[in-house]
């Protein structure tokens, strides 16, 4: 199984809630990665080449979508950030960058740090209307249902980040409708 395939699968086995698959799906991708021999596909970029960076990301969201929130995954989350941070790098991708944001938000929520996750989310929040799809509405989405439970829900904060989520409007339908 090709290594987009198996973050695809450790990110729908998160939605499922079944840690095992995720576990064992992101570790046979870390295996296969070691393996990888660039080709000339890889050199087309895009669609035809899975980074390092999105690899990172995608084992950083199945993860928090699991509800996990440790220092090591923090680390992991701050990283993939990093790595979507500069809009001139090849992999780049503004909704690469806005997803894990997203995801470094829910790792920091899940481990204790509402304001930590509301500095992550901020830049995904400042975003205009215009870069605003359907992706990054259902990230900053998961952020405003994780502050709706757990010991910060009823934090001034969290209150407030709630509102603003809500108020996030996406930047509405690519094609005419009709």
């Amino acid at each position: 199984m090709g290594l987009w395939l198996l973050g695809l699968k450790a990110r729908a086995a998160a939605v499922l809630g079944d840690e095992v698959t995720v576990r064992a799906a992101n570790q046979e991708a870390m295996d296969r990665r070691e393996q990888v021999v660039p080709d000339d596909l890889d050199q087309l970029g895009g669609l035809f080449f899975y980074a390092p960076e999105k690899q990172l990301y995608y084992d950083v969201e199945s993860r928090a979508l699991l509800g996990h929130g440790d220092d090591q995954l923090a680390v992991m989350a701050e990283n993939a950030v990093a790595g979507f941070s500069d809009p001139a790098a090849p992999n780049w991708a503004f909704g690469d960058l806005a997803g894990v944001q997203c995801d470094l938000a829910l790792v920091r929520l899940y481990g204790g740090d509402l304001d930590g996750a509301a500095d992550a989310i901020r830049p995904v929040l400042n975003l205009p209307a215009s870069h605003r799809n359907n992706g990054i509405v259902v990230s900053t989405a998961r952020v405003r249902k994780a502050l709706e439970s757990g010991p910060a829900r009823t934090a001034v904060t969290a209150r407030d980040l709630r509102a603003e989520i809500e108020a996030f409007p996406a930047s509405g339908h690519a094609l005419p409708r009709g």
